[in-house]
């Protein structure tokens, strides 16, 4: 191996053992999406529609339209899992292609907690990479911050995606993965 070859995989590899990942949801051809649920705001009498399925392209695809009659507003998609450790990491990474939107990503740290912690980020239409800390996420219920602190639990139970931008839109949401990064 060259010398500069050499100083290049040794830094390489010193970057990848200080930098650990793990998946929590890759999407592909055949990714079993059946755990993926809908939460609109017709629980509480709204309009609003939306759908998961899986792209040909293998990516999860959340698309609707958000209304605002009734008292309606949001649309959601959640995914409840086994509790995941997060002890180890300090964010989340989303790899996702929205549609020029805000959305909001969520996690709970039991599932059945009645209030979760959220995180805003903005879309561009093209393929992004959203690192989230998870120290930066705060609780809310029912659209109102809660005089509780930022996330500091010790795991998750659920995480999912929603949009309610106080406005009637459609919307598409492409997500490629979820993972945990230190």
């Amino acid at each position: 191996m060259k010398p500069n070859t050499l100083i290049i995989f040794i830094f390489t590899l010193l970057i990848s053992n200080t930098m650990a990942t793990k998946m929590i949801f890759d999407f592909n051809k055949e990714a079993d999406i059946k755990a993926w649920r809908i939460v609109n705001d017709t629980v509480m009498g709204g309009q609003s529609s939306s759908d998961f399925a899986l792209t040909k392209e293998g990516h999860g695809r959340f698309k609707g339209h958000v209304s605002l009659a009734n008292n309606g507003g949001f649309s959601s998609l959640r995914y409840d899992l086994k509790p995941l450790s997060v002890e180890d990491y300090t964010h989340i990474s989303l790899k996702i292609k929205g549609d020029g939107k805000r959305y909001q990503f969520r996690v709970k740290a039991k599932a059945s907690d009645y209030y979760s912690y959220i995180y805003y980020f903005e879309t561009n239409g093209q393929w992004q990479t959203i690192k989230i800390p998870l120290n930066d996420m705060y609780p809310t219920f029912r659209g109102r911050t809660l005089d509780l602190p930022n996330f500091s639990k010790d795991t998750i139970e659920e995480l999912g995606f929603l949009i309610g931008n106080k406005k009637e839109q459609n919307f598409q949401l492409l997500i490629d993965h979820i993972a945990l990064q230190s």
